[in-house]
């Protein structure tokens, strides 16, 4: 009853940028959290960036501070990732994840299909 739809990934050099978006849609009364996770080959996934259900409070891995940006068009039922600075280790597949309470009142944890990231030479 919830999909929810990334798309900007892609294979950047070193130093380079990318945006990550993420769209929900469905049968949704309200978007509480939502944030960006990513999974490396071999590696846990792992909390990237997460934007609480105000929008006014962020939560960055140390890894990313500094170098990757969170936002939400709550209009659009939509939350970017704006990755600046990328280095190799950023290689991942990036998948976004919302805590949603849908139309008929059920508290879902969704999470989109990924998106792959490489940062290569």
């Amino acid at each position: 009853q919830v999909q929810l739809v990334e798309s900007g990934g892609g294979l950047v050099q070193p130093g380079g940028s990318l945006r990550l978006s993420c769209a929900a849609s469905g049968s949704i009364f309200s978007i509480n959290a939502m944030g960006w996770y990513r999974q490396a080959p071999g590696k846990q996934r792992d909390m990237v960036a997460l934007a609480t259900s105000s929008g006014s409070t962020y939560y960055y891995s140390d890894s990313v501070k500094g170098r990757f940006t969170i936002s939400r068009d709550n209009a659009k039922n939509t939350v970017f990732l704006q990755m600046n600075s990328l280095k190799p280790e950023d290689t991942a597949v990036y998948s976004c994840n919302a805590h949603i309470t849908t139309t008929d009142r059920a508290q879902l944890n969704a999470w989109g299909q990924g998106t792959p990231v490489t940062v290569s030479s």
